[in-house]
């Protein structure tokens, strides 16, 4: 079984920043996709960062230049570099790894961004 454990939140002021880390168990595999999202209280959960199967990295706008995602499937890791956090950022994070016969989801981890 899949399992994925987020780490690295806490609280930060604005203008920190924070590295999150996924450990995943087994092998992180070429095909697998990986990436962060994050959810706020009452809001819908939403897409961070993603990086496919094939190498494709996208960003929501609200974070690319502040936000990078990276990937070590040799260490089986993923991270989520965040930089100039902003109040906005302030959600749950939470790591997803999927493939065609996975979908697999951490139980996340929280960032506050607040003076």
């Amino acid at each position: 079984q899949v399992q994925l454990v987020e780490s690295g939140g806490g609280l930060v002021p604005p203008g920190g920043s924070l590295t999150l880390s996924c450990a995943a168990s087994g092998s992180i595999l070429k095909t697998d996709g990986m990436g962060w999202y994050r959810q706020a209280p009452g809001k819908e959960r939403e897409v961070v960062a993603i990086r496919t199967s094939i190498g494709h990295t996208t960003y929501r706008d609200s974070v690319e230049g502040r936000f990078t995602i990276s990937r070590d499937n040799a260490k089986n890791m993923v991270y989520l570099q965040m930089n100039d956090l902003k109040p906005e950022d302030t959600a749950r994070y939470f790591c997803r790894r999927w493939s065609g016969t996975y979908d697999e989801w951490g139980q996340g981890t929280q960032v506050t961004v607040s003076s």
